[in-house]
């Protein structure tokens, strides 16, 4: 649907904003971003389409995508960040990169964890956040579930840390095979799912922390905000 129809909607439905990836060109993000001023919504920039398989010419893309972002002044832009397959080195590297843009430009910048890249398991994220103290998290750890195959009970240092450092939730739910377990045999899953979000949000209100967002669909919303209210 066309966007000024699809933030109405948003707006309309009791969400503060939204998190998506914006068009490369300031063409593309201007319906956008007058749509967002309109409707009073925050924007939450996601980046994740960097996808060369040569390091530098992954870096220099990287770069050129998150520099492309700023001018929409959103609260945060949150970055799946690297590969899988690169060296610590390299995605260190490609941390250091966004960390410099948030520096030089004022603008938050946090790392998804999420398959295939840099943070795609929860003791290879742990290494990260060892080495990098200013590294910050945008929680999706149904992706660390699958990839474990477990629910991390025997990596609770890992999680925790990853809590730690988390300044966003992204509240998608999943089984250790699985996104999106809607059915009662899920229950465990959707616990566990809470039980790590619970102690984000406990932290941040311990800190003083005055606000702390969390990306769901609609069938949680309404039960998060009130939940966390």
């Amino acid at each position: 649907m066309p966007w000024d129809r699809f933030l109405k909607r948003v707006q309309e439905e009791g969400y503060d904003g939204v998190e998506m990836v914006l068009p490369a060109t300031a063409a593309g993000q201007e319906p956008i971003l007058n749509g967002l001023q309109e409707y009073g919504l925050k924007l939450i920039a996601q980046h994740g389409d960097t996808v060369a398989t040569d390091f530098s010419a992954h870096a220099k893309e990287l770069e050129s995508r998150l520099r492309s972002m700023l001018e929409a002044k959103a609260v945060l832009i949150t970055s799946c960040t690297g590969k899988d397959y690169f060296s610590f080195e390299q995605n260190t590297q490609l941390i250091l990169i966004s960390k410099r843009i948030a520096q030089e430009n004022n603008q938050p910048i946090i790392h998804e964890t999420r398959r295939g890249k840099f943070s795609f398991a929860a003791h290879i994220t742990r290494k990260y956040l060892e080495a990098i103290p200013s590294l910050r998290l945008n929680l999706d750890i149904a992706h660390w579930y699958m990839v474990a195959d477990s629910y991390l009970d025997d990596q609770a240092a890992a999680v925790e840390l990853a809590i730690e450092r988390t300044a966003h939730i992204q509240a998608r739910v999943g089984n250790i095979q699985g996104f999106e377990p809607g059915s009662p045999q899920w229950d465990q899953a959707w616990q566990q799912h809470l039980l790590q979000w619970d102690k984000v949000v406990v932290r941040h209100r311990r800190l003083g922390v005055a606000e702390l967002g969390i990306t769901c669909d609609r069938y949680m919303k309404d039960f998060l905000k009130e939940r966390y209210k």
